[in-house]
């Protein structure tokens, strides 16, 4: 699997999307402890502000440029940028068509 191709594929389903946005899980899922999911945004669009709750989770930056944004601080990213996801409220926009790889421990059910 070619994650380059496959956040490719996402960014124009999610140019095409109402929502401007386009995921797929590409390891993981309730059988695993690890999930990672490409994840598309058209320019604008944004991941809604939010805590991930006793789990560490991180975000590659595979296409485009996102701006991580805290109640405190802001931080953009461009390709090949790696961000640890902090544990306290926050979001990710899409400064321009943007691809990430978004990985996160799943909590047992």
């Amino acid at each position: 699997m070619n994650l380059i191709t496959l956040a490719e594929t996402h960014a124009g389903l999610a140019a095409q999307a109402s929502s401007g946005r386009s995921a797929v899980t590409v390891h993981g899922g309730h059988e695993h402890a690890l999930r990672q999911t490409v994840m598309a945004l058209s320019e604008g669009e944004h991941l809604h502000e939010h805590e991930h709750h006793g789990g560490e989770a991180t975000v590659l930056v595979l296409l485009g440029h996102i701006r991580l944004v805290t109640d405190t601080e802001s931080q953009g990213a461009a390709p090949g940028d790696f961000l640890v996801l902090p544990e306290r409220r926050h979001r990710i926009e899409a400064e321009s068509d943007a691809a990430i790889l978004f990985t996160n421990v799943v909590q047992p059910q």
